[in-house]
């Protein structure tokens, strides 16, 4: 039972990260690398502030605002500049790293002895996982409902309509520029708060920590879309956030029956290649079975 509170609870705090992976690789039609630097600035962040006495949940916020700006960099790179996305993410994400190096002083910052938003709002008879799990379903409902929210205001929509049709909504009125700058900096924001979070339950920000997160988001995001289907963007939503939880679960269970730590980056990519590769898996069966009939 604990092993299962706590792999839900590390899903929970995922899923911020997944979501925003979601805001740009489905909404946007971006492959967005930024989230590899994002990622631990938002961790360096919070673990920063924490460490002068700040307040974990301006911490948290601290972080979302610097994932935030590391998003609109991308953005204008690949706005203004006209440098590709997927480079424009890749340069980004190389910067961050000397970024996050500066903000913590070092590699690794402990936050053994601070308070973490996990310890001063620990609820009365409840362990730390399960602590983690409260906290953590509460502050992904509220983020899934403001996104649920956003993108059903003009704005919102043009941010969606962006990434289907950009020449239509172009042709609009619409900058898509914008459009494009206000998608990565909402999407960085919620990696960082994600970065945040999980430093916090986890003791500790590494600049290492976001090595592999671009995987571990796609993972969660198409999991979520092949169990839990895409009907609507709230369904899109829920999808994703319970591919995260999925994704943690099935990274336990291999964990438990005995792959080495060391191979869970193979195991993950093997997986995301698995579930994108299903659409075309399926209609190939499809076509079989036709065929085998005839």
């Amino acid at each position: 039972m604990d092993l299962v509170i706590s792999t839900v609870s590390q899903g929970l705090l995922w899923a911020l990260l997944a979501i925003g992976v979601y805001l740009t690789f489905r909404v946007l039609d971006i492959a967005d690398l930024t989230v590899e630097g994002s990622f631990p600035l938002g961790a360096a962040t919070a673990a920063t502030l924490l460490t002068a006495g700040y307040h974990p949940i301006a911490a948290i916020l601290a972080a979302c605002v610097a994932g935030m700006l590391g998003g609109v960099v991308t953005g204008i790179l690949c706005t203004k500049l006209r440098i590709p996305a997927l480079l424009a993410g890749i340069l980004t994400m190389i910067a961050l790293y000397s970024v996050n190096l500066r903000i913590m002083g070092k590699a690794n910052l402990p936050l053994l002895q601070q308070d973490t938003i996990f310890t001063i709002w620990q609820f009365s008879g409840l362990d730390k996982d399960m602590t983690t799990l409260v906290i953590g379903a509460i502050i992904v409902l509220i983020v899934a409902v403001l996104n649920y929210w956003f993108f059903g205001t003009e704005i919102g929509a043009a941010v969606r309509a962006t990434g289907n049709n950009p020449n239509m909504i172009r042709a609009n009125g619409i900058n898509t520029d914008a459009m494009v700058v206000l998608g990565l900096l909402l999407s960085n924001g919620l990696v960082a708060m994600s970065g945040a979070l999980v430093a916090q339950s986890n003791g500790f920000a590494d600049v290492g920590m976001g090595v592999g997160t671009i995987v571990i988001g796609l993972a969660s995001v198409i999991i979520g879309e092949v169990l839990f289907g895409t009907r609507s963007f709230k369904n899109c939503l829920i999808s994703v956030i319970l591919g995260s939880i999925v994704y943690r679960a099935v990274i336990a269970v291999v964990l438990q029956m005995g792959m080495p730590p060391n191979d869970l980056k193979l195991f993950t990519a093997i997986l995301v290649a698995i579930a994108l590769s299903l659409p075309l898996i399926q209609a190939r069966f499809n076509a079989f079975r036709k065929a085998v009939k005839k």
